[in-house]
């Protein structure tokens, strides 16, 4: 959204955040930005475990507040409850950072279908869930601000990772159609950060049928250096914190590589993607953590 229209900024002092993916990675990151900042958390994630511990690094760290809430996105019923009872609890939410995700690794006719459409209910289903509940209490309250953390992969396509692909095109979709459906509300603010690679769990968590884990290609950033980017936004609201504009020259390449000489891109691919994107690890994990959380969370 343009950045002269209202934001959370414009009032004084801390409010309240709602972050799902808490437990680990960016959501985490982001948690901690916050709690630093001295804001009211609300974390959320599938696992109880993981949640309790970023709960008390973040009541550490300065949080005013702080409150968990295992929920599984993929449920929208789940995904309602969990927000009325935020709103309830601290009247209002000021900003939603919605980072669940998961992954899978696979060529398409390989993956099991219920892992694929899992995925998809998580990756995409699960963030169209988040923002149906938390854009009507943002046009019931007449204001705040999601973020939706996408990826430089809703920009291009890499083999043996469709399911990830495929919902991360489809968000960017969402994420679009949302910014121009909200234009009506003044106050309320739709927006994406779209980094490359990220040095989080979701790569050894995910699932694969390839043999080996997954690994994050190069460049990588840090959890951290996103959290910023969506601190960014939030203050200076706009639509998109592109991974090519911010995290780097090989993912402008790569982003521009895609849609000028897809038949090269798509030629060069392949081996890169063996090479630097699926570790040399042996795994064999056809689930991963598609259907379920799982613990300890490592950091």
């Amino acid at each position: 959204m343009s950045s002269t229209r209202s934001s959370r900024f414009d009032r004084p002092g801390p409010g309240t955040a709602l972050i799902t993916g808490a437990s680990s990675g960016i959501g985490r990151a982001t948690a901690h930005l916050y709690a630093e900042r001295g804001w009211s958390l609300v974390l959320c994630a599938r696992g109880r475990e993981g949640l309790e511990d970023v709960a008390d690094q973040c009541r550490r760290r300065g949080a005013a507040d702080v409150a968990i809430k295992p929920v599984d996105v993929s449920d929208g019923d789940e995904v309602h409850k969990m927000v009325t009872e935020t709103v309830e609890q601290f009247g209002r939410v000021d900003v939603c950072v919605h980072s669940a995700a998961v992954m899978s690794y696979g060529t398409f006719l390989d993956t099991p279908a219920e892992v694929f459409d899992h995925a998809i209910s998580v990756d995409l289903i699960g963030a169209a869930n988040v923002a149906r509940s938390i854009l009507t209490v943002y046009r019931d309250q007449g204001d705040g601000h999601l973020v939706i953390i996408g990826s430089l992969l809703g920009r291009i396509a890499v083999p043996w990772m469709g399911t990830y692909v495929t919902a991360k095109w489809g968000l960017r979709g969402l994420t679009r159609t949302l910014q121009q459906e909200m234009q009506q509300y003044p106050g309320i603010h739709v927006s994406s950060v779209a980094p490359g690679a990220v040095r989080t769990p979701i790569y050894e968590q995910a699932a694969t049928v390839v043999g080996r884990a997954g690994s994050p290609p190069p460049p990588v950033t840090t959890p951290e250096v996103i959290a910023r980017a969506v601190d960014r936004v939030v203050r200076k609201p706009q639509r998109e914190r592109d991974a090519d504009a911010v995290f780097g020259y090989v993912n402008k390449v790569a982003a521009l590589g895609y849609t000028v000489v897809p038949a090269v891109f798509d030629r060069l691919v392949g081996p890169l993607m063996w090479r630097f994107g699926i570790s040399r690890e042996p795994k064999d994990d056809a689930e991963g953590n598609v259907f379920r959380s799982r613990s300890p969370y490592r950091q």
